[in-house]
């Protein structure tokens, strides 16, 4: 059975395994997997209305939560977010306790979001690839990481 899910103005078909998962979800996990780039997911991220993008970056924490993020998956994330060092939310993701780093930069206001999302996002795509690569190696059932 194909699935067809909305991400802006533009529907893109969902078939297999994954097709029970919200835009969001799939659009996460895909940046995750390198399926799509994180610009596209950025791209998306800001054409969300303000309420629907905070929800998404506490989305984002929950899965790096379930991905056991830790404070080297967040200085790897970090280089490859394209948000300088000295930016609030790059300052934070670097620190300890992590999770608790995490639940300010959800807290951040408005104006950060985008730079809080580059910087979720790619501290999740570090944990969930190493996740990915130990715990689920040859094994995985994960709907989320059987996407390609």
């Amino acid at each position: 059975m194909q699935s067809w899910i909305g991400i802006g103005r533009t529907w893109y078909s969902s078939p297999g395994v994954g097709e029970n998962l919200r835009a969001s979800e799939r659009i996460i996990n895909e940046v995750a997997q390198g399926i799509r780039t994180l610009e596209d997911a950025v791209a998306w991220f800001s054409s969300l209305e303000q309420a629907q993008q905070k929800a998404v970056l506490h989305e984002v924490v929950r899965y790096s939560m379930q991905a056991h993020a830790t404070v080297n998956d967040a200085r790897g994330g970090l280089l490859r977010s394209g948000v300088k060092p000295t930016m609030t939310p790059a300052v934070l993701i670097v620190r300890e306790p992590i999770l608790e780093q995490m639940g300010k930069i959800i807290n951040l206001p408005p104006g950060e979001y985008v730079k809080s999302f580059r910087v979720l996002m790619s501290t999740f795509v570090e944990a969930d690839t190493r996740r990915r690569e130990t715990e689920c190696r040859g094994t995985c059932s994960h709907a989320w990481h059987n996407l390609s």
